[in-house]
């Protein structure tokens, strides 16, 4: 190693030498210090406890005095002495704890703590300090603290203080406080008006309400102190009776006795009900609380209630109907005019007697007692019996009953009105027999028409027979003419089958109602339309998908053949076209057959509908097909109709139900 970092090392190692004598000295300064201190703290410690032991008979009596807890502590908060109270309020075992009073202190309390020490050893003294603080037992208190100084020849040597838990004073206090808020919310939102006044009239308190009544416009809170006396003289001309009202008040606080529900009436037309209620103390006369409520509505509502009570009143002893009310026993209570002219007894006669005993038949005896039953459950209901009248005379009523309550929500009995139906009774069995007899005219009227129909067809079928037989044997003979008329009876007879075939269906439509099915009518009219004899310069379009409905197949099928058939019939344009579209609403659908051919003339657009009633005169109309679509689409609950314009077109709209 080289001479020049050997003389760097040793004068590096000469100044790490002095510095290290230099901190020796520096410590040994420090703990002569901390030894002087130590030795005089442990004096003043010793100094404390002699003096607290010279003077422990006099603090025994005071400990013993004492009530709230009295704590001594040293300078650094640790515990010196305390009482009993002390210890039971703090949660220790013994009065000789070695304990840091700051160790029972929250963190979020510990600085105002420390700063309070700080006061109390600069100013002597610290009175009505609150703090929180976590006992041993793990309690959370609050506790009110009152402490000063303890000197020694004027040096501060302790510190005492007495400790009193607060908690449920605190919470007591939040609790009134919140009381008190909730009462004065209250008071200035009640809807009647307040008013507060002591012994000598003077305001107390006031709200909102009192001063909208009385159109004072200020704050109810610049009323407090006011003079009530002249407050009323100067209300007075609110009210009908303005000397009166003052008078009244006068004569109500000279009297100092409680008075409700005592009405005034203002000049506006608005009803006061106002209540004066005298507070006093122990006997002694503390002043008064008037209370002044709106009822303008109930009294109005009142008066209503009873022109309606008198209206109806009126009503139920004039109508029609039989009233009765009976308990709950059946005995009845009141009755109405009517029930006793339907019944035949007075109402002197009927109150108090069984109304299940007075009337009914034997036969519906069994039923009322049922009703009686589910009455008594709570069930209200309509019924029809037979009852004897005090003449003897069987009559029909409908009845219509329900419970009885009262205000209270109990049962008490029925309340029953009745309608005498006999004369409706009478017409529903006459005019049962009549569709009886009706329903077997119609029996008779279909065979009769099948009769008929064959009856008829026979011979047309023999005279075609003929005609053919003549026709064949003769062609050699017969001229032209001849043979023309020959074919004119063949196509009269061919006609009158088809008549006769059409009346026939059209009498039949509604003999087989119990037949419906699900209908797919797409499907009907798509083989409807490969069926059909279609000319080359008519398109036939289906618009829109067509829906199932429940229906008749073959009924709906003759529909839109039918529609179908005369759309094509009657088609003149050159290119030729029919649409048949569907809409769907809520109950029903609603079809549309569209055609661009001939029209018919409005004048003619019901009457097509009729029986025989035909447009256009040819051998294969008959004049029935319409009226039968019609009678199809009214059978599922339907309505059919036209638009037409002439040259233009026709479209046939109809309904079926879903």
């Amino acid at each position: 190693m080289s001479q020049h970092k050997i003389d760097i090392l040793e004068r590096a190692l000469a100044r790490e030498k002095a510095a290290r004598k230099q901190a020796e000295k520096i410590l040994e300064d420090k703990a002569a210090e901390l030894y002087d201190t130590k030795h005089k703290l442990e004096k003043s410690y010793s100094e404390l406890q002699a003096l607290l032991n010279k003077t422990d008979s006099q603090l025994q009596g005071v400990f013993e005095n004492i009530v709230d807890a009295y704590v001594i502590i040293d300078l650094f908060g640790y515990i010196l002495k305390m009482n009993d109270a002390a210890v039971s309020l703090l949660g220790f075992k013994h009065n000789k704890e070695n304990f840091n009073l700051m160790n029972m202190v929250p963190p979020n309390e510990v600085e105002r703590v420390q700063e309070t020490f700080k006061k109390l050893f600069k100013e002597g003294a610290v009175t009505n300090f609150h703090v929180n603080i976590i006992t041993k037992t793990n309690q959370n208190l609050l506790v009110h603290i009152n402490a000063s100084v303890i000197y020694d020849q004027g040096i501060a040597v302790a510190a005492q203080g007495i400790v009193r838990d607060i908690t449920k004073e605190k919470e007591a206090e939040r609790q009134l406080i919140e009381s008190e808020n909730r009462l004065a919310i209250l008071i200035q939102n009640l809807e009647s008006g307040v008013l507060l006044e002591d012994e000598n009239r003077k305001i107390v308190l006031t709200n909102t309400k009192f001063c909208e009544l009385f159109n004072i416009p200020v704050s109810p809170d610049f009323l407090v102190g006011q003079d009530c006396s002249h407050s009323a003289e100067q209300s007075k001309s609110l009210f009908e009776d303005p000397e009166g009202f003052v008078s009244r008040i006068n004569d109500i606080v000279k009297i100092k006795k409680k008075v409700l529900s005592d009405e005034v009436k203002m000049v506006n037309g608005t009803i006061l009900e106002r209540d004066y209620i005298p507070i006093y103390e122990k006997n002694t006369y503390k002043g008064h609380l008037w209370k002044y409520t709106d009822v303008t509505l109930n009294r109005n509502y009142r008066k209503s209630l009873e022109t309606q009570k008198e209206k109806y009143g009126n009503i139920i002893a004039n109508m029609d109907l039989g009233l009765i009310e009976v308990d709950n026993d059946n005995k009845i209570l009141l009755t109405n005019q009517s029930f006793c002219e339907m019944s035949g007894y007075s109402e002197k006669e009927l109150i108090g007697k069984i109304g299940s005993d007075l009337f009914p038949i034997e036969e519906d005896r069994g039923k009322l007692n049922d009703e009686m039953e589910n009455r008594k459950k709570g069930q209200s209901n309509s019924y029809e019996i037979k009852i004897k009248t005090k003449k003897g005379e069987i009559r029909h009523w409908l009845i219509s009953v329900a419970p009885n309550y009262n205000l209270k929500g109990e049962m008490v009995g029925a309340i029953a009105i009745s309608l005498d139906i006999t004369d409706i009774k009478n017409l529903e069995l006459q005019k049962e027999r009549l569709l009886g007899q009706l329903a077997k005219s119609n029996d008779e009227l279909q065979e009769y028409a099948h009769i008929v129909s064959h009856d008829l067809k026979s011979p047309l079928r023999s005279i075609n027979a003929l005609v053919s037989w003549l026709k064949e044997d003769n062609k050699d003979k017969l001229d032209k003419t001849s043979l023309q008329n020959f074919n004119l009876i063949e196509e009269t007879v061919e006609k009158m089958e088809q008549l006769i075939s059409d009346i026939l269906m059209y009498s039949s439509i509604s003999s087989d109602e119990n037949n419906k099915e699900a209908v797919n009518l797409n499907e009907v009219v798509t083989d409807l339309i490969k069926m059909l004899y279609t000319p080359e310069f008519i398109t036939i379009n289906i618009i829109k998908p067509l829906p199932e409905i429940n229906g008749y197949k073959t009924k709906l099928q003759q529909v839109f053949q039918n529609l179908i058939c005369n759309a094509i019939k009657f088609m003149d344009k050159e290119n030729g076209i029919i649409n048949i579209s569907v809409e769907d609403f809520d109950d029903y659908y609603q079809f549309s057959i569209q055609d661009n051919g001939i029209g018919i003339e409005e004048q003619f657009h019901d009457k097509i509908f009729k029986v025989f009633h035909s447009l256009k005169k040819s051998k294969d109309s008959t004049g029935i097909g319409l009226s039968i679509v019609q009678k199809i689409v009214q059978l599922h609950e339907g309505k059919i109709w036209l638009e037409s314009k002439i040259n233009q077109g026709t479209t046939f709209y109809f309904t079926l139900k879903k």
